[in-house]
């Protein structure tokens, strides 16, 4: 069964807004608790995907910026 290619370009704007929100949430979280231990990060990660309406991230994604958001300094 082929899918129609027009499918996707008229899902496209709402792929990037999903993305644009989950980048917010995650810019925010590395502002405000770069550095941190893991499971503050990550508690706050979810606490800023929620505000921004995104709870469909996939966890191993969430768990993989957390992690990275705990591994470096909030200023950098």
């Amino acid at each position: 069964m082929a899918t129609d290619p027009s499918e996707y370009d008229k899902s496209i704007p709402a792929v990037a807004a999903h993305l644009a929100k989950v980048e917010r949430a995650v810019d925010r979280t590395r502002a405000s608790h770069g550095g941190r231990p893991y499971a503050e990060v990550h508690q706050a990660l979810v606490e800023a995907l929620q505000a921004e309406d995104t709870q469909r991230v996939v966890p191993q994604v969430v768990e993989a910026f957390a992690r990275r958001i705990s591994e470096s300094p909030a200023n950098q």
